[in-house]
């Protein structure tokens, strides 16, 4: 079964190079940043709150990338992302390597082993871990995931799930003129458009395989995935193509197959994630506040409304938000679900409060920084 992370205990390390001193320069990687840490903030996507998104941009050193990728890997209890974009190298072992403003190609040690921050996701706490490599030879990490044995078995708590630009042996692409790089173009046109008759959500299996045909059909380089245990089925957006463009779905009514991918209650375990799933819920409908309030029988006036989206505690009482998610129209076994979360969210606030102990996946950054544009140096084809 698909799944959308929970926000509140996610994390996405955004990372990528456009300017160098030594090799080709590659501007539509300072595109695919932007691009990807919007979308993934945005509505109808994960809806990561923006401390959870840290961008690395042009990094000056290993330690630039490494720390807040550490620090990521820490707070992240659901699915950590990591997404790189720039020039890969390939070293003296045919391991791959990600190169950085002042890597030297004929000094490999001046790029960053791959294999630093696979050890880091090795370690983390996630239970997910996703992994996108839009570089040159990025299929070499295929192989890289799973050795040496025992660290290979610590990291199958849930699901990895590494989506490469390219084969081991071939280049990455980017079309001159273009926004963005063949393979990340691709991937925000898929997550932003959807995909017509896919399913509701687009787990990373969905859009791989989309991706493939695409990317196939341009004649650019074929993407390389590998999933383990459950990465697979991980979403990061609901399918844009199946929202319906007429009106809202009737309250009360169980939805019928394919139709408005609501927000799933059960993968909830923040408080973070129920109030941006809670948000996602009218979003999904396709109501405006004011229709909402319309369609509560006077119960809920739009600034009732706007008070439950924008709030940032769980709310006290049920009732309001009982009948602000039956007035968006989401069923009613799934509202019984949602009281469910609710219930347990203001179970473990109790314990915390009693017992004054701050569990590890409480939803707040340890840092309290918001997103974070780490930048070194500037100015792209194949790379």
């Amino acid at each position: 079964m698909s799944v959308l992370p929970d926000p509140g205990a996610s994390r996405a390390v955004l990372i990528g190079t456009s300017r160098y001193e030594h090799l080709e320069q590659l501007p539509a990687a300072s595109n695919n940043l932007t691009a990807l840490a919007d979308l993934l903030s945005g509505p109808l996507s994960l809806r990561l709150p923006t401390p959870h998104v840290t961008v690395v941009e042009n990094p000056p050193d290993h330690a630039a990338v490494l720390e807040p990728l550490r620090q990521a890997a820490a707070e992240a209890t659901d699915t950590l992302i990591v997404y790189y974009a720039g020039h890969g190298l390939i070293n003296a072992h045919d391991a791959l390597t990600l190169a950085m403003p002042h890597t030297q190609p004929n000094r490999i040690e001046t790029s960053l082993d791959y294999d630093w921050l696979r050890q880091i996701l090795l370690n983390s706490q996630a239970q997910r871990h996703i992994v996108f490599l839009d570089c040159c030879y990025s299929g070499l990490a295929l192989g890289r995931m799973s050795a040496p044995r025992g660290l290979a078995d610590h990291a199958a708590v849930e699901g990895t799930f590494l989506l490469a630009a390219s084969a081991e042996t071939r280049t990455a692409l980017a079309p001159i003129g273009d926004t963005h790089t063949a393979f990340t173009g691709a991937l925000l046109e898929t997550l932003r458009e959807g995909i017509p008759g896919g399913p509701p959500v687009l787990d990373l299996e969905t859009v791989y395989h989309h991706l493939r045909l695409t990317l196939e059909a341009r004649g650019h380089p074929v993407p390389q995935a590998r999933n383990r245990n459950s990465g697979a089925q991980v979403a990061l957006v609901q399918n844009h193509a199946n929202l319906p463009a007429g009106g809202p779905a009737p309250a009360g009514r169980n939805p019928e197959p394919g139709h408005r991918p609501w927000p799933d209650p059960t993968s909830i375990r923040t408080v973070t994630g129920f109030l941006t799933s809670l948000a996602g819920a009218r979003e999904t409908s396709g109501l405006t506040q004011q229709e909402v309030s319309r369609r509560s029988d006077g119960r809920l006036s739009t600034g009732t409304i706007s008070k439950l989206v924008n709030r940032d505690t769980l709310p006290a009482t049920w009732s309001t938000t009982a009948a602000y998610l039956s007035a968006c129209g989401v069923p009613n076994y799934q509202i019984e679900q949602w009281h469910s979360t609710w219930q347990e969210l203001r179970r473990s606030a109790a314990t915390i409060h009693e017992t004054g102990t701050q569990k590890p996946d409480e939803n707040k950054p340890a840092s309290g920084k918001a997103r974070r544009r780490l930048s070194g140096f500037w100015r792209g084809r194949s790379h």
